[in-house]
């Protein structure tokens, strides 16, 4: 039983490390998409040597970092939840799979995302993709949160916590575009 309960902690070990690449990842690559929009209404040749650089940038990050995270991390999930699937019958795991779910939504729009910039396509404005940059938070919050306190009792709480944590990321984002406005450097 000693043994099975070290492999199960190097599993899960793996298993948060790759996660944590992964949000990593899925946290900087809006940022990206950011200064990619902005860099493409800028004249020639800063233009062209931006987008060109920040192109690279994400393909590296989207490639080397994000999507490989984003399978380890799941391969990792899979085996700990095939070692432990009474887990499966808990509330709050249910409750984080569906957050799981909505992750990997939010990725598979990322990259849809990303597929689109990388050519050039500009469907959203900067001030979208610094919202967008705020989904994988979200999620994070929820799922962490659940792992932690294995509670889907105070459910309540967690929305309203989460709402809250929604408003003021607006108004962070309000005060920031202000302060932008008075002084484009910023």
């Amino acid at each position: 039983m000693d043994e099975f309960l070290e492999y199960y902690q190097y599993i899960k070990a793996f298993h948060l490390i790759f996660v944590i690449t992964w949000f990593a990842g899925l946290f900087y690559i809006p940022r990206l998409f950011v200064y990619q929009i902005e860099a493409f209404y800028k004249p020639l040749p800063e233009k062209e040597i931006l987008g060109k650089q920040l192109k690279l940038m994400a393909k590296r990050l989207w490639y080397i970092i994000t999507w490989p995270s984003a399978i380890l991390a799941t391969i990792f999930a899979v085996i700990l939840l095939i070692l432990n699937y009474p887990l499966l019958y808990n509330g709050w795991m249910k409750v984080k799979l569906v957050f799981v779910i909505m992750l990997f939504i939010y990725h598979l729009k990322t990259h849809q995302y990303f597929k689109q910039l990388q050519q050039d396509v500009i469907n959203k404005s900067s001030s979208f993709m610094r919202i967008w940059n705020e989904g994988a938070t979200f999620i994070l919050f929820a799922v962490v949160f659940l792992a932690i306190l294995k509670s889907t009792i105070n459910w309540v709480w967690g929305i309203i916590g989460l709402m809250v944590l929604g408003v003021l990321i607006m108004l962070g984002f309000k005060v920031y575009k202000n302060i932008r406005e008075r002084n484009p450097e910023a």
